[in-house]
């Protein structure tokens, strides 16, 4: 029997897990899925905005791999830092395959980057998607503007929060302190800024057109920018994906604002240069009432102009920008793991076809997928080909595996030898059900638990019952 720990149960590690058990070639692998929250499907659980349902509902389809008679998911086990080290992990299991994601967010180097009021959108999304280990809870108070920086997906996922009104989101999972602060939110004004043109922009025609369909908020484009860019004028020659959101573009820069209650301005060739705090202290605050420091009032940017090859260059124009709330999202990077080796130029683990390379040669049972494997690139989709690669190649190694590594016991036990207390696949149902609980008492639906303390009681309890 080949043990295998996937480490990560985002849908990287599910979709490892799926390869490595729905085959035939190799019989009787068995797969735990280990994960530090006690709750699977990684950003497909928290990452995925909560009005996005019919992305949110392929946890069902992740649900049927941990389901499987030969997948265990053990919750609550921390490897790395502060937790489990691989090398102890690996004693455990014939091989592990870690499927850890890119945690980082990159910054963008810029004075005043620092500034209260100043984060990164994932920490925007892990507060309204009740991340566990979001801390802040201030994002919109007292924030009359928000400058949203780049122009992907999850740009668009925020600008679209940050303007849709509490309304909307009430029938989704939101947590309760989320949708209560979104619900006072004096936001009227989300900016969202590119540094390139609208042909080069990474959102997706899908993400860009359900800004347009927001009841409270008009979507206000400049003609004058979107001329600046070559391909404006004629997009035939552009990938079909860009040629759709230019066309998108074109025709909401012809629309006049309905005088709705927010407003989402979609700019182009600005890039940042310093975020300025408000010389104040702040509109309802004060000086001094902010013990880092007056927070941010607003961000200079500096326009920019196609330079032929497919970046841009500075003209040394600026336009400064007025906002009480700054989200940064210009991309992930993953971070080093103690105990594997780590490329920091590229964020990611070395590797050939999956196998973890120490100094160039394949490190016996141990693997990578997922964005730790290839960096922040493509969907959810584009991990099933991912793991399916380093699958076959764990699958490839299995008789090597099992013939050097004789294990001892059951893993799970180990690893409660070591210190970890697994949440398994029961208490996960217990959260599920208290969420379920929680939405029926507010009057909503589903309603997510935000906090440690809540998860791990709705696991303990169910689990104390079996």
């Amino acid at each position: 029997m080949l043990r295998v720990a996937v480490v990560g149960s985002g849908p990287s590690g599910i979709y490892t897990a799926q390869s490595l058990v729905q085959q035939q070639e190799v019989p009787d692998v068995t797969v735990d899925v280990l994960d530090r929250l006690p709750c699977p499907y990684g950003l497909v659980r928290y990452g995925v905005a909560p009005d996005h349902e019919k992305i949110k509902s392929l946890q069902n389809s992740l649900r049927t791999v941990l389901e499987h008679p030969r997948v265990n998911f053990l919750g609550h086990v921390h490897i790395g830092a502060g937790g489990l080290a691989p090398e102890r992990l690996r004693e455990l299991y014939h091989a592990v395959v870690y499927c850890v994601g890119a945690a980082a967010d990159r910054r963008l180097g810029i004075p005043g980057e620092d500034l209260p009021g100043s984060f990164s959108a994932t920490e925007f999304v892990s507060w309204y998607s009740a991340h566990p280990d979001s801390a802040a809870d201030g994002f919109v108070l007292g924030a009359r503007s928000a400058v949203v920086i780049g122009a992907g997906n999850v740009a668009v996922d925020v600008a679209r929060i940050l303007a849709r009104g509490a309304d909307e989101l009430r029938p989704t999972d939101v947590p309760s302190g989320a949708l209560g602060a979104l619900a006072d939110s004096r936001i009227r004004d989300v900016h969202m800024v590119a540094r390139r043109g609208p042909s080069q922009a990474k959102f997706t025609t899908k993400e860009l057109r359900e800004l347009g369909g927001l009841p409270g908020a008009d979507v206000v484009v400049r003609p004058e920018e979107l001329a600046l860019d070559p391909a404006f004028a004629d997009p035939a020659g552009l990938p079909a994906a860009a040629r759709r959101n230019v066309e998108v573009l074109r025709e909401w820069s012809g629309r006049r604002p309905a005088g709705r209650a927010r407003r989402i301005h979609l700019r182009f060739f600005l890039r940042p240069v310093a975020l300025a705090a408000q010389p104040d202290g702040g509109p309802d605050n004060g000086p001094g009432s902010w013990p880092d420091g007056a927070p941010v009032g607003s961000v200079r940017f500096e326009r920019t102009a196609p330079d032929g090859r497919g970046g841009v260059t500075g003209t040394g124009v600026h336009e400064d920008i007025g906002a009480q709330l700054v989200l940064r999202s210009v991309g992930y990077r993953g971070l080093p793991l103690p105990g594997l080796p780590f490329d920091a130029d590229s964020g990611t683990v070395p590797h050939f076809e999956g196998r973890v390379l120490r100094d160039g040669v394949p490190s016996p049972g141990e693997y990578v997928a997922g964005w730790i494997k290839r960096g922040p690139t493509g969907v959810i989709g584009t991990n099933r080909p991912c793991a399916k690669q380093t699958a076959a190649s764990v699958l490839a190694d299995a008789a090597n595996l099992v013939r050097r590594r004789p294990l001892p016991g059951d893993p799970q036990e180990g690893l409660r030898a070591l210190g970890q207390e697994p949440v398994e696949w029961p208490g996960w149902l217990g959260i599920e059900a208290a969420e379920a609980a929680l939405g029926r008492s507010l009057g909503r639906t589903t309603v997510k638990i935000p906090d440690w303390a809540g998860l791990l009681d709705a696991a303990h309890e169910v689990s104390e019952t079996l």
